[in-house]
Formats: C-alpha cells, structure tokens, sequence
C-alpha cells in the first residue's frame, strides 16, 4: 500500500483538484473568443523561474516562445555534460556566483548576461540527443515551467544526459482538443526547422553565403529580420536521436506525436525519432476496465474527476470515451500500423486506474513486433514520478533509473550503449 505521506496527500490533491475543476466548467468562453491564444499555465500555480547559466544540480534552463498566434511556449534543459570542456563550467559557476560577470568569453562561454553561450567554433561542444517532453495535469493544469515539471525534467536531463525540451501547450476549457495536439506537431516542426536552420547558418552569415573559413557569428534570419537559430539546440543537439515523453495527458500528445512523425519521416529530416516514453497515459473508454472499475475512486485522479476533465478538454459535439485522443485501442481509419511505431516504453503505477488500458495498449504494440517494454511498479500511484513531492520515493528513484537504461540503447552513441 502506499505510504501514509502519499495517502494525506491525496486527499489534499484530489480536494485542489475538485475545486479547480469545478471552477472551470462553470467558466465560459465567449462565442466570438480566439481559440488560439490560450492560456498554457494557471497563476496558482508555482513556477520555476529559468535559469540560462548551469546551477548546482548541473543543468541550463531557457524559455521560448515559438509562435506569434498562440501562447506556445518551450523549456530547453542542458545539462553541463554538453560542454566538452572539464574547467569551463567550474568557471563558469564562479562567477555567476560572485557577481563577477563582464562580457568577455573564455573556453567558450561568454557572461554578458549571466548564462550559458555556445563557442561559435564549437571547441567545447559536446553533440547530446533531444527528449521532447509533454506534461501531465489533466488537460487543465501544469505547464512547462512549473516547479514540478522543471524538477522532473532537469533529472531526465542528467540522468539520460539529454537535452529536454518541455512543450507548454494550450490548456483547456480555454483551448479545446485539438489545439494541444497541434501545438506538440508545431513543437516538433519547429525542431526540426532549427536542425534545418542550424545547417544552413554554418554557410551564411546575416542571409549571405560565406565561406566555412568566415570567423565571424553566423546566424541566419527570417522575413522580419530576428534571429531564427536557437544557439543551445545548433550547437549541442543531436537532431537524429530525437525521444518523445508524454506524463499522464501528455503521454496521449506524446503518442500522437509520435504516429504523425512517423508518417511525415521524410519531411523532418534530419530529425529522427528513435523511441518514445509514455508515462502512465491518460487512456479511458466506453467499456470500463478492471482496473476502472476497482480502482474507481484511487488515489490523486479519481475516475469521476479525470471524466470531468475530459469534457472540459474534448469539444462538446466530439465527446466521447472513444476519442482517438482518448483511447488508443479503437481503430482509426487511415491511421499507420503499429507495427511503424518506434520502440516504446510504457510506465504503470498499482493504484492507478488508468493501469489496464496502458498495459493493453503495450501488449498490442508487442504483439506488432515493436520493443515495447513494461514498467509496473509496486505500491505506487498516478504522477508517481513526476510530482514533486513524490520525486524522492523509491520508486519514483527507480523508475527514472530504469527509463535512463532502457533509452539510452537507442540515443547512446554506438560503441557507448547500455545493456542489462
């Protein structure tokens, strides 16, 4: 059984949880409203302010925001294991701490501003893979910059030495489905414009074509004339060892994300995506399950509250237990074989009534030949692993352990992969 921490948590979370709920399906939207600005985080909410220089837990952290029409907006965390060099982040960390910050560079870090650039030649850049990572809450709450996310994601980013990119998508009742799903296909597009764009930058200089030998900054602009290039990703991501991770709803973006990368494989180029990490999905149906029946009323999510919350997330003439965004196992027409699915892991918690519909939906994928591992851990709830206060369990800790040994066989190196 859980712990009694877990269980008094519970109770509190679930009373929150009702509480906004219910708040925001008394709210209503006016007919002439945009749907596309939308709200990605609520201000009760606690956030983690970004950090651009490494911090003592070794990890750089920046915001962007990538669209003009919408409020999408990014978390990119490097870890320092992305600077080749042994004595420039020990240097670096100094002096961001003693306030000594001028704009020179030195081993390739300039402190103008207090954070981390790249060296322009690239002398102590170290080439990592990218997880693009989707957030849980519900369809309604969390957000790329919350203090749970950005603790969540700076251990991914350490423990499978990897950039994250965190994608704060809309949120409903503001933005209905499908405005969280196009906001992970704009997030991975727009990855794989910057791998487009970081080749292009190393032959021109301000839209002109130069020389490999030019020494000075490139950079390649768009129409409006701002920067295009995202210096962390052009000069440390690996854009062909890509890995989604969706936590909760987000592992339902994350799928689809997925199966519309697959489709469009070509046209992401040189982007490739060679896993997927889906964290207790956010899967339900018209015919309940086992687990949705016995575990109704379990911890954090209740049952009632998660339908709820989906009929504040599906538009009302689309409602239905049988969404394609809802439940994966009910066939699509047009929608890719399994069998093109990459490798995907599945994480599981014991008192989660979501468990049933996870498993099945591995099993399927297995039985279509893909790599689709399960990982079911004892005593555990929903968010196990992903909420703050839940980070330091143990099986919040061996579960982020196992997920770092289990991808690493697909973005390590070759020569430099993990077995078990």
């Amino acid at each position: 059984m859980p712990s009694v921490t877990v269980k008094l948590y519970s109770v509190l979370f679930k009373f929150l949880l009702k509480r906004r709920l219910q708040a925001l399906s008394e709210y209503l939207i006016s007919p002439n409203s945009d749907p596309l600005y939308g709200v990605v985080t609520r201000p009760d909410e606690a956030i983690a302010a970004a950090n651009p220089s490494f911090s003592d837990d070794g990890v750089a952290t920046k915001d962007l925001h990538i669209d003009p029409l919408t409020a999408l907006s990014l978390r990119i965390f490097l870890p320092d294991s992305a600077v080749a060099s042994p004595t420039a982040i020990p240097k670096l960390k100094a002096r961001v701490s003693s306030g000594n910050l001028s704009s020179r560079k030195d081993n390739g870090l300039i402190q103008g501003y207090g954070g981390y650039v790249p060296d322009k030649n690239a002398r102590n850049c170290r080439k990592l893979p990218v997880i693009l990572q989707f957030h849980g809450g519900g369809w309604v709450t969390g957000g790329s910059d919350t203090a749970a996310n950005d603790l969540f994601c700076r251990r991914i980013a350490k423990l499978c030495d990897a950039i994250v990119i965190a994608v704060g998508y809309r949120l409903a009742p503001e933005s209905r489905y499908p405005a969280a799903f196009e906001d992970g296909l704009k997030a991975l597009n727009w990855l794989g414009k910057q791998a487009n764009l970081a080749e292009c930058s190393r032959s021109f200089v301000n839209g002109r074509m130069v020389s490999s030998e030019d020494g000075r900054r490139r950079q390649i602009v768009d129409g409006f004339g701002s920067s295009m290039v995202e210096p962390w990703l052009a000069a440390h991501a690996d854009h062909s060892r890509c890995v989604v991770l969706g936590v909760s709803c987000g592992a339902n973006i994350a799928n689809y994300v997925t199966r519309y990368a697959i489709e469009a494989r070509k046209h992401l180029d040189p982007v490739k995506l060679v896993a997927q990490i889906l964290f207790y999905p956010f899967f339900i149906g018209n015919t309940p399950t086992r687990s949705e029946i016995k575990l109704a009323n379990s911890y954090l999510y209740d049952k009632a509250m998660s339908i709820l919350a989906w009929k504040l997330f599906l538009p009302e003439k689309e409602f239905s237990l049988d969404h394609p965004a809802a439940n994966p196992l009910v066939p699509v027409r047009g929608e890719i074989p399994l069998k093109h699915m990459p490798p995907t892991l599945t994480v599981v918690a014991e008192h989660d009534w979501m468990r049933d519909r996870a498993i099945a939906y591995s099993e399927e994928l297995r039985k279509a030949n893909v790599d689709a591992p399960l990982l079911d851990y004892k005593d555990a709830v929903h968010e196990f692993a992903t909420l703050d206060v839940l980070l330091k369990t143990p099986q919040a800790q061996a579960c982020l352990e196992d997920i770092s040994i289990w991808v690493k066989k697909y973005i390590s190196l070759r020569g430099h992969e993990f077995s078990y």
